[in-house]
Parts: C-alpha cells; sequence; structure tokens
C-alpha cells in the first residue's frame, strides 16, 4: 500500500505538475473566483475512471480464478501463505490502470489526444519510466517483501491489457458530455467575501475620502478591489519618479541633470525661504498677541 501511495500521491502529482504551459492555455478565457474548484468535467473523469477499475478489480478478484490461466484463487487461502498470483495479478493491474490513467490526466479540457507533448515534458517520461521499470521488479523479485507472486506471459498479458483499456475507456468518457451532468456536480464554488484591512495611515488616502483613517486610531473598513488596484498604480507611479530622479542626479550625462553648485544654491535658497516663513508666522503672532 505505501508502493501505491507513492505513485498516486507524491510522483503523479510531481509528474503532471510539471506540464508547462501550452498555447491553447493563453488562448482559453480565465476561469472567474466563484468558479467551482471541481467542475462537472472533472467529476465526469472521476466517476468514469473509477468505474471501470472497480469492474476490472472486482471481475479479477471474483472471476479471475476462472478466465486467467495458472491461476488459483487466493481469496480462500489460509493465513500465513506464501503470496498468490491471484493477488499478484490484481494488484498489477491496479497499477497498470494508474500509470496508464495518468496520460489521461494530462488532458483534463475534453482534449482527444493525450500524448501531444509528452516527449516534451522529461519529467514526466523520468517518472512513468521509472514507476513501470519499479513495478516490474517488484512483482517479478519482490517475494515476500512485497507479498507478490511472479507472473507468466499470459497474465502480464491481461495485465497489461487492463492498463490499455484506461486509454480506450478515457476517449469513451471523453465523448460524453458534461452537461448530461446536473449543474449540481460541481464542487468548491462559494461567494468570495470582501477582505476586511487594517488601515494606518500608511496608504496615501486622501482625508476627505471615507476611507482615510480615523484620528483616534486605525480602523478596520472593506476597500472595493478597484481602489486597492488604483492606490498600489499610485505608489508604484510615486516610486518610479523617485527612482527616475535619482538616476537623474546621478547621470552626470543627462542633460537635465543638477550640478554640485546647482544643488547647493537650491538648498540655500529653501533655506532662506523656509526662515522667511518661519519670521512672517512669528510677526503674526505678535501682532495678534497685541
Amino acid at each position: 500500500m505505501l508502493w501505491v501511495n507513492l505513485i498516486m500521491d507524491t510522483l503523479a502529482s510531481l509528474a503532471l505538475a510539471t506540464e508547462m504551459p501550452t498555447e491553447d492555455l493563453l488562448e482559453r478565457k480565465p476561469y472567474g473566483r466563484t468558479k467551482s474548484l471541481i467542475s462537472r468535467t472533472m467529476v465526469k473523469n472521476i466517476i468514469g475512471h473509477a468505474v471501470y477499475q472497480l469492474i476490472v478489480l472486482f471481475g479479477i478478484m471474483f472471476w479471475g480464478d476462472k478466465f486467467i490461466p495458472d491461476t488459483p484463487s487466493g481469496r480462500n487461502a489460509p493465513l500465513g501463505s506464501p503470496p498468490s498470483a491471484h493477488f499478484t495479478i490484481i494488484f498489477n493491474a491496479f497499477v497498470l490502470m494508474t500509470l496508464c490513467n495518468e496520460i489521461n490526466a494530462r488532458k483534463v479540457h475534453g482534449e482527444r489526444n493525450v500524448f501531444k507533448g509528452v516527449f516534451s515534458n522529461v519529467i514526466f517520461c523520468v517518472i512513468w519510466i521509472t514507476t513501470l521499470i519499479s513495478q516490474v521488479l517488484i512483482v517479478q523479485f519482490g517475494g515476500h517483501w512485497f507479498s507478490t507472486a511472479p507472473l507468466n506471459a499470459v497474465q502480464w498479458t491481461i495485465c497489461i491489457a487492463c492498463g490499455l483499456g484506461e486509454l480506450i475507456w478515457g476517449q469513451i468518457i471523453t465523448t460524453i458530455p458534461s452537461s448530461i451532468l446536473p449543474k449540481s456536480f460541481r464542487f468548491g464554488k462559494g461567494e468570495v467575501k470582501p477582505t476586511s484591512i487594517m488601515l494606518t495611515g500608511e496608504y496615501d488616502v486622501p482625508s476627505s475620502s471615507s476611507m482615510a483613517p480615523k484620528p483616534d486610531g486605525a480602523t478596520t473598513e472593506k476597500r472595493p478591489g478597484q481602489m486597492l488596484w488604483l492606490l498600489g498604480l499610485t505608489r508604484l507611479q510615486t516610486q518610479i519618479r523617485v527612482v527616475r530622479a535619482f538616476q537623474s542626479v546621478n547621470d552626470s550625462s543627462h542633460p537635465n541633470s543638477l550640478t554640485t553648485s546647482t544643488a547647493d544654491r537650491l538648498r540655500a535658497s529653501y533655506r532662506r525661504l523656509k526662515i522667511a516663513r518661519e519670521l512672517e508666522q512669528q510677526k503674526s503672532s505678535w501682532l495678534c498677541a497685541l
């Protein structure tokens, strides 16, 4: 079971998550934020492939000893008996069906050609081939360590046929339109609630705005998404202007750059203007006092 869990969770997710984006992905419309995480197409694929695998596994379990040559039933084997070919076939068929279903899972939007671009993903190919080789070694040489019995050519042929049947069954499922399922067969859908953000005065919000921070401290307000985008764009433009200003000062070859003497004169003028304003404020305060 640890090997099966490793195949279905870790290795399969790593192989499928490394698929590179295609041009069809850019041409497809984006999903809305209120769309379901599990669509009707995904539900159709999950149920369809689960039905196929259950039929195959239960068929081998209860009738495999009757139509598979040299395969005695292992259902009534006493406790502590050696590994049986019957249960090894069930285990092997399930793993091969899972491997073939990984190829089906590469296309989730109803594409027919599930092999398109398969060789462009080196990680997928390496993981898939490594898993297949490891499965062959476990079945043929696992023995008591993995509770498996070696299979003959006929038994391997039946297991491979069950695995390849996943690819054919996947084409049949693709033919079935997703619209036959009710719209309620979608999961993970919900309304996106507005986010509460703490306003602390760090944002450049006009004082006349209803979202401006209150004098008594930080307040919790619900800010619309457009306002957040506008504030972010404004801050980005301000930062760009500051960076360009520093670049223009440091770049001596720039025609509008300030020399050292010019900058000193500007700073001196600013100080004189500041002192003059302070003197005017002091005079006005004295006149008011008189």
